[in-house]
C-alpha cells in the first residue's frame, strides 16, 4: 500500500513551498470554464448577490454583525478584543477594568440601528451604555435620550457593564449552535425544515495536557451516542456529521513525535471511529496548521486501513485550498480511495489559519510560503481541486464549504446536472446566500451547517479565526451586502483578478528585511524531508572538526589535551582539545596588535563583504554545524538550527550596520568649514563566549569586533571548543587575515584571565556569568593605562507577569518554550512565573500537564524537546537547588525521565514558592519557580523582582493595556515580551541586553552595537585656507 501511495506523498511533499506561479500555471486549466458556462456564472452570482441586497433578505446574527462590524474598524477590532477574553475573565474587578479600557475606543453610537437585527442593535446597546457610562456623566447627559439617563440613574455602573457583558455574551451564542450536543440537536430540530444538514462540531483547540485530550475524546464519543438516537432516514451522507479536530486528542500532533502519536493516538481514535460508523455517523476530520498535515495524513490512511472501516464510507477530511498542497492532497486521497475501493468525503474549504501560516513562515525563514498569499490565488485553487473532486464521483463525495457567490455558481457550472451537490456554511453566516439559492431549484442541491457545539468560555479560537477570516476587507460575507461595492466586483472571475491585480506582494520571507539585508535560511523540522536529510548528517561518523586547537595567526598550535565527550551520552568521545600554553599570549597579542594596524585601514566594504562571505559558507555547511551543536553543546535540532541562523544573521547585519556607521557623519558649522564624525576600530578586542550559545554569541561578537576594524583574540567556553575552532576556520575562509583573528582556547582563570590584564588589550566583549563580568571589570579598572571598554551580557531572574485576562492555554504555551527550551541554559530562559491567585490554580494544573508531554533525551533523536545540561558542575548545581527549593517551597511537577539515559539529564522542574525574594541567584536550567499573587499584591511583586538587581528579560501576559503600561513603566529590564514566549531574541528585530546585573550595553543585535567597538574622531578642516569659502562665493554678493 505505501509503495502505491509514496509517490503521491512525494508530490504533496514537492508542491509545499512551491513558486505560486508554477502552482497557478498548473491550477489555471483546471479553474477555467468555457466562455459560454462563464457568462452564466456571472449571472447568477449577479442574480444571488442582488436578492441578497433585497431588503425581504435582511441578515441575521453573525452576519449582521459582519456587515455592521468589519474589522476594517476601531469598533470591529475592540468587538473581537471584547469577545476575546471578556467571557472568560474570572473576576469582577478585571472584567469591569477590561470593558473600560476597550469600549472608548470605538463610536457605537453611529452603528445603533443601522442594522435590521434585533440582535445588533440589542448588542450594540450594550456597548452604547457601556461607553457613555464610563465617560463623564455631564458627556452622557448630553447626547443620551431620557430612557437611557433615567435606565443609567436607576441602575448605576454595575448594571450598565452588566449590559455589555450580555451584549457580548449574545455575540457567542449567536456563533455556536449551543452548549451541548442535546441543545445543539434540539435547536436543529426547532428550525422544521428538512434543507438543513447539520456537521456538528466540538469547540476546543490543541489539548495541551493527555487530561484534556481525554475530556475531548469523551466529548466526541458523546456526541457519536446522541446523534444515533435521531432519526437515520436517507443516505448516509444525509445524516448529521461530527467534526474532529485530532491535535484536540493528541498533545502531541506534531511530525517530530510521529511514533509516539500512532502509537498512542490511534487505538482510542480506530475505537471512536469504530463507534461512529456502527451508528452510521459521519466523521470529517478537520483540518488544521500546515505543519500538521503529514502526520495528519498519515493517521487518516491508517484509519482506512482498519478492517472493520473497510467497508464503510463515512469517514471524510477537510481539504484547505489556501494551502499549495491542496491538489496535491486531492490527488493522494484519490490514490487512498482508488486502494480501498471506497469513497472518501472531502470538505473543501479555503482555510482559516492564513495569517499563522504567514508568521511562522517568516520566522522559521522559509524560502517560500505554504499558502496563497493573495485571495484570488486561493480561490483559483479552490476552483482547481472543486473539478477535480467532482471528476471522480468514485472516489470523492464532496462538501464545498462556501460563502462566495461566485464560487457556488462556477461549481453549480462544473458539476453535471444530475449530480447531487453539498454545500456547507458556517453557523451564523451564509445562510440567506443558500435559501435564496435553494427556492425553485430543481438540481439535487443540498446544504449543510458547520454547527459549533460548546460553552463560551471554548468559543474563543473559533471566535478570533471567524471574525478574521469573515469580517476581513477581502471577505465576501463582509462585502456581499454593501451598496458601496459594486456587484461587478463581487463577481468578478479569480482568474481575471489574478490578471487585472494590483495586489502588492508579501515580501518572500528571505526578502522579510528588505533589500538591505537578506533573512537567514531556515528550515522546519516537522518537514519529513527536512527531517531525513538532517538525521542522516547527524547519525554519520564524518565531523566537520574532532580536534580544537590554539589558532596563531592561522596556525594551530601545541598544548595540553583533554578530551571532550557528548553530554547527552557521555560513552560518545566527540574529539579533543589542545588548550592554548599561556606562553604564546604575549606573541599572540603583538600579532593581533599588528594585524590591526592594517585592518582597520581596509575599506568598511570589504570588511563587511568578509562577513557577507562567511554567511554564505554558514549556510553551505548548516547541516554540519547543527551537527556539531548537538553533539558537543547537547542542543536540540530546533534549537541547533536557530542558532545557526542567529550566527547568520549577525553576520549580515553587521555588515550593514557597518556601512552605515563608518559612512561619515557632516556636523553643521560656520562658513569657510567642514566638520565630520568619524568611527575608528580601537585595536585588540578579546572575545570571551560562552557554552550556551557557542556559535551564535561567539560570531557576533567577534563579526562585530572585525567589521569595525579591531583585530580580535578569542577565547572561547572550556566545554565548546570544537564549534569555535570550525567557526574560525571559517572566518579564514570568508576573508579574513590570519593574523586579525586568533583563538585561544583555554581556562578562563588562566588564560582568559590574562588576555583580559594585557596591556595591548583594548576592550572585552564578554558573556558569561555576573562573578566572571565583575572581576572583568576590576581587572580593567585596576589599568593604570588607558580605559578599556567591558561591553558585558550575563543573566537574569527573569520573571512572566500573567493577569486575569490572560489566555491559559497561550500562557502554558509560552511558559513551557520560555522556561524549559534549550534545558533552560538560555540568558533570556524564564526564571520566576508570577500568576494572579484567580488563575493559579488553573496555570499551574496545566503547565503540570503540559510538562509530563515533553520529551528529556538524546537531542540527536528527532523527538526530544528538552537535551541535557552542558557537564556535570551544572547539574550538581541543579541538584543542590532542587534540594533547597523543597525545604522552602511546594513540588508541583517534574518532567518523567528515562533513567537508563547515560548524560547530564535534569527534567524539567516546577516550584511554588512565597515570594521572589527566596531566589538568591540566578540558577540556570530547567527549573521554574512561580508565585501567586493578589489583587493589592502585584507592586510588592514587581518591587521585589527589581529589587534582585538583574534586568535583562521580561514576560507580560495581560489584555490590559494599562496593565501592560503600568509594568513596563516600572521594570528596570532590557526585553519586555508581550502576550508571547520570552526567548529567541531576532537580530535586527529584538535587540538583546539586559541592566543591572544583567549587562553594560549596547544591545547585541541592534542599532547602537558597533558604536561600543570604536572610538570616535571628529575632523574639523578650514575650507577658506586656500582663499576662501567657495560655496559662499557661489551665492552673487
Amino acid at each position: 500500500m505505501s509503495e502505491i501511495l509514496e509517490p503521491y506523498r512525494e508530490a504533496i511533499r514537492y508542491a509545499w513551498l512551491k513558486e505560486t506561479s508554477l502552482l497557478l500555471n498548473e491550477l489555471r486549466p483546471l479553474a477555467t470554464l468555457p466562455a459560454e458556462e462563464a457568462v452564466h456564472v456571472q449571472h447568477l452570482a449577479e442574480q444571488l448577490i442582488r436578492q441578497l441586497r433585497d431588503t425581504k433578505h435582511q441578515p441575521g446574527g453573525i452576519e449582521a454583525f459582519m456587515q455592521e462590524y468589519g474589522l476594517n474598524t476601531q469598533e470591529g477590532v475592540t468587538l473581537m478584543c471584547l469577545a476575546e477574553a471578556l467571557l472568560r475573565i474570572p473576576d469582577t474587578k478585571t472584567r469591569n477594568r477590561f470593558i473600560q479600557s476597550q469600549v472608548h475606543k470605538g463610536d457605537w453610537e453611529k452603528h445603533l440601528g443601522h442594522s435590521h437585527s434585533l440582535f445588533v442593535n440589542a448588542s450594540t446597546w450594550g456597548l452604547v451604555l457601556s461607553g457613555q457610562i464610563l465617560d463623564p456623566l455631564d458627556s452622557f447627559a448630553e447626547k443620551a435620550l431620557p430612557v437611557m439617563k433615567r435606565l443609567v440613574s436607576r441602575s448605576g455602573q454595575p448594571v450598565i457593564r452588566g449590559a455589555l457583558f450580555a451584549a457580548i455574551k449574545l455575540l457567542g451564542e449567536h456563533f455556536v449552535m449551543g452548549n451541548t450536543i442535546e441543545q445543539a440537536t434540539k435547536r436543529a430540530k426547532q428550525k422544521g425544515e428538512n434543507i438543513w444538514r447539520y456537521s456538528y462540531d466540538m469547540l476546543g483547540e490543541a489539548a495541551l495536557t493527555a487530561a484534556a485530550a481525554e475530556q475531548y475524546f469523551e466529548r466526541y464519543r458523546h456526541a457519536i451516542a446522541c446523534l444515533a438516537t435521531q432519526s437515520h432516514d436517507g443516505p448516509l451522507h444525509a445524516r448529521a456529521s461530527i467534526s474532529i479536530k485530532l491535535s484536540a486528542l493528541h498533545p502531541r500532533l506534531e511530525n517530530c513525535q510521529h511514533q509516539r502519536v500512532m502509537r498512542q493516538l490511534l487505538p482510542p481514535l480506530t475505537n471512536l471511529i469504530q463507534f461512529a460508523a456502527e451508528n452510521n455517523i459521519p466523521v470529517t476530520i478537520d483540518a488544521e496548521e500546515a505543519q500538521r498535515l503529514e502526520i495528519m495524513l498519515d493517521v487518516f490512511a491508517a484509519l482506512h486501513q482498519q478492517p472493520d472501516l473497510k467497508e464503510w464510507n463515512g469517514l471524510g477530511i477537510a481539504v484547505q485550498a489556501y494551502q499549495k498542497r491542496a491538489l496535491a492532497v486531492i490527488d493522494w486521497l484519490g490514490a487512498l480511495a482508488e486502494a480501498h475501493q471506497k469513497i472518501i468525503p472531502i470538505r473543501l474549504v479555503k482555510g482559516a489559519y492564513w495569517d499563522t501560516e504567514i508568521k511562522l513562515a517568516q520566522l522559521l525563514g522559509l524560502p517560500d510560503y505554504p499558502v496563497f498569499t493573495h485571495k484570488a490565488e486561493t480561490d483559483v485553487c479552490y476552483l482547481a481541486c472543486a473539478r477535480k473532486l467532482l471528476a471522480y464521483p468514485n472516489h470523492f463525495y464532496p462538501m464545498f464549504a462556501t460563502h462566495n457567490a461566485q464560487t457556488l455558481a462556477t461549481i453549480l457550472a462544473m458539476a453535471p446536472k444530475d449530480r447531487e451537490i453539498e454545500f456547507q456554511h458556517l453557523h451564523g453566516m451564509g445562510e440567506t446566500l443558500y435559501r435564496i439559492l435553494l427556492t425553485g431549484q430543481s438540481r439535487p442541491i443540498y446544504c449543510r451547517t458547520y454547527a459549533p457545539v460548546g460553552s463560551h468560555d471554548e468559543l474563543l479560537p473559533y471566535l478570533v479565526r471567524r471574525l478574521l477570516e469573515n469580517g476581513a476587507n477581502t471577505s465576501f460575507v463582509n462585502h456581499m451586502r454593501s451598496e458601496d461595492i459594486p456587484v461587478e466586483q463581487l463577481i468578478a472571475d479569480p482568474l481575471s483578478q489574478l490578471r487585472q491585480s494590483t495586489h502588492q506582494p508579501i515580501p518572500l520571507p528571505p526578502e522579510l528585511y528588505g533589500v538591505t539585508r537578506q533573512n537567514s535560511l531556515g528550515y522546519d523540522i516537522q518537514d519529513p524531508q527536512t527531517q531525513r536529510r538532517m538525521s542522516e548528517v547527524v547519525n554519520t561518523a564524518n565531523r566537520l572538526v574532532t580536534q580544537a586547537t590554539p589558532l596563531v595567526s592561522g596556525v594551530a598550535t601545541r598544548g595540553e589535551k583533554y578530551s571532550l565527550w557528548n553530554p547527552a551520552r557521555l560513552d560518545d568521545s566527540i574529539g579533543s582539545c589542545l588548550n592554548a600554553n599561556p606562553s604564546v599570549i604575549e606573541s599572540v597579542m603583538q600579532a593581533a596588535a599588528a594585524g590591526h594596524r592594517h585592518w582597520h585601514l581596509t575599506a568598511t566594504d570589504t570588511r563587511a563583504d568578509c562577513l557577507l562571505k562567511l554567511a554564505e559558507l554558514f549556510e553551505e555547511q548548516f547541516y554540519s554545524f547543527v551537527t556539531l551543536l548537538i553533539k558537543e553543546a547537547g542542543k536540540t535540532y530546533t534549537d541547533s538550527i536557530s542558532e545557526v541562523r542567529e550566527a547568520i544573521d549577525f553576520c549580515r547585519y553587521y555588515a550593514q550596520q557597518s556601512q552605515l556607521l563608518f559612512t561619515p557623519s557632516n556636523l553643521p558649522g560656520p562658513v569657510g568649514e567642514r566638520n565630520e564624525l568619524r568611527h575608528q576600530g580601537r585595536g585588540v578586542f578579546i572575545c570571551i563566549s560562552p557554552w550556551n550559545f557557542p556559535l551564535a554569541i561567539f560570531v557576533g561578537q567577534i563579526a562585530a569586533a572585525l567589521v569595525t576594524g579591531n583585530s580580535v583574540v578569542a577565547k572561547p567556553a572550556e566545554q565548546t571548543p570544537l564549534i569555535a575552532t570550525a567557526t574560525v576556520r571559517l572566518f579564514h575562509r570568508a576573508g579574513i587575515p590570519v593574523e586579525v583573528l586568533h583563538l585561544l582556547p583555554g581556562p578562563g582563570d588562566t588564560i582568559g584571565a590574562q588576555l583580559v590584564a594585557h596591556r595591548l588589550t583594548a576592550g572585552v566583549a564578554f558573556t558569561g556569568s555576573v562573578a566572571v563580568a565583575h572581576q572583568i571589570h576590576q581587572t580593567l579598572a585596576a589599568r593604570k593605562e588607558a580605559i578599556r571598554p567591558l561591553i558585558a551580557e550575563t543573566g537574569g531572574i527573569n520573571a512572566m507577569v500573567v493577569d486575569p485576562t490572560a489566555l491559559i492555554d497561550q500562557v502554558v504555551k509560552d511558559t513551557i518554550q520560555s522556561a524549559f527550551n534549550s534545558a533552560g541554559q538560555r540568558c533570556s530562559a524564564l526564571r520566576l512565573l508570577c500568576v494572579h491567585e484567580s488563575i493559579a490554580n488553573q496555570t499551574i494544573a496545566m503547565i503540570s500537564g503540559a510538562m509530563a508531554e515533553l520529551v528529556v533525551g538524546d537531542p540527536a533523536s528527532l523527538d526530544t524537546d528538552i537535551g541535557p545540561v552542558i557537564d556535570a558542575t551544572a547539574l550538581n548545581k541543579l541538584e543542590r537547588h532542587k534540594i533547597y527549593l523543597q525545604s522552602i517551597g511546594k513540588i508541583c511537577a517534574q518532567t518523567p525521565v528515562d533513567k537508563t539515559l547515560n548524560g547530564h539529564y535534569f527534567a524539567p522542574l516546577l516550584v511554588e514558592i512565597d515570594s521572589p525574594s527566596s531566589l538568591r541567584e540566578e540558577t540556570f536550567g530547567p527549573i521554574l519557580h512561580v508565585v501567586r499573587y493578589g489583587d493589592d499584591e502585584l507592586e510588592t511583586i514587581l518591587e521585589q523582582i527589581n529589587q534582585t538587581g538583574y534586568g535583562l528579560t521580561l514576560g507580560i501576559h495581560s489584555r490590559l493595556q494599562e496593565t501592560v503600561d503600568d509594568i513596563s513603566q516600572k521594570m528596570r529590564v532590557g526585553n519586555i515580551y508581550v502576550n508571547r514566549n520570552m526567548v529567541g531574541a531576532v537580530v535586527g528585530v529584538q535587540p538583546f541586553g539586559g541592566i543591572g546585573l544583567s549587562g553594560t550595553g549596547p544591545k547585541a543585535g541592534g542599532p547602537n552595537y558597533l558604536r561600543a567597538f570604536t572610538f570616535e574622531q571628529t575632523l574639523s578642516t578650514n575650507t577658506a585656507a586656500i582663499g576662501g569659502d567657495v560655496s559662499l562665493l557661489q551665492n552673487k554678493i
